[in-house]
């Protein structure tokens, strides 16, 4: 199975596209070695957010390496940043701008077709199912897009990012009362930066699926592994940091879906 869904009871869908790790057998040959070890994973993101499943959220994460396909991309591979450094459908290119694929093995067009349609498309075909399942018993879902990043990554951005990046695609993915809801919600936590449809403003699954007029609205967050774990190899869990950060996630996914109640006088 390319993916795992948790069904939950609640109107709120948690989508998690690049926390898996896995690369096909037949495919590992054509990345170089170093790619192997899939470091631009958006690590430990399941166990860091594992107080979903007692607000009976809904959770979506793959299995496969954001390598073998991005699932925050569109599928016309359409670059989400016009102007900056993005990264593919198929990704070819690490973080810093180092080639994954061995010298002549990146994925041609029928291979990157092949992809989308084995490992793209069911992931989107279960989010979509799922965020109708709940719009229909709820009358209205908030799909809450989870990511990580390191800090400072300079092929993507420049400096240091804040530590926190909530994003709703300029408000056009949620209502203004959502996000206002998440920053209000990490406003206070000492030492930690936020900031609203920055550098980080969603990906192609907020800006696809956040339609407000239909009831459902979508947030991304991206916050910094610094946060919680390593941000080198081995990218270890850092359970002291991690236990200061969750209360705070909680705070803003559960924010979040209050803000999104209200609208409907729930």
């Amino acid at each position: 199975m390319s993916f795992k869904l948790e069904q939950g009871s609640v109107p709120l869908l948690v989508s998690m596209p690049h926390t898996g790790t896995e690369i096909p057998p037949d495919l590992r040959g054509d990345y170089t070695a170093r790619a192997l070890d899939v470091e631009d994973t958006d690590w430990h993101l399941h166990r860091l957010y594992d107080f979903l499943s007692a607000l009976g959220a809904s959770v979506l994460r793959p299995t496969y390496s954001r390598y073998v396909i991005d699932l925050n991309r569109p599928p016309d591979d359409a670059p989400m940043y016009p102007g900056a450094s993005n990264t593919e459908l198929c990704p070819t290119r690490f973080f810093n701008g180092d080639a994954l694929y061995q010298e002549g093995k990146a994925p041609e067009p029928a291979e990157r077709l092949r992809r989308r349609e084995t490992y793209w498309q069911p992931y989107h075909t279960a989010l979509a199912n799922e965020l109708a399942r709940l719009k229909e018993k709820h009358g209205f879902v908030l799909l809450w897009d989870a990511h990580s990043i390191r800090s400072e990554i300079p092929w993507l951005f420049d400096g240091r990012l804040p530590d926190l990046n909530i994003g709703t695609a300029d408000g056009a993915a949620a209502d203004p009362s959502i996000a206002e809801a998440a920053a209000a919600a990490c406003a206070g936590a000492e030492g930690v930066s936020s900031i609203v449809n920055g550098r980080f403003k969603g990906g192609y699954i907020t800006r696809r699926y956040g339609q407000p007029a239909q009831h459902v609205h979508a947030i991304q967050l991206e916050k910094c592994q610094s946060l919680y774990m390593q941000e080198v190899a081995p990218f270890a869990y850092d359970e002291a940091k991690a236990k200061k950060i969750q209360p705070v996630l909680k705070a803003m996914v559960e924010g979040s879906l209050a803000a999104a109640r209200k609208l409907y006088g729930q």
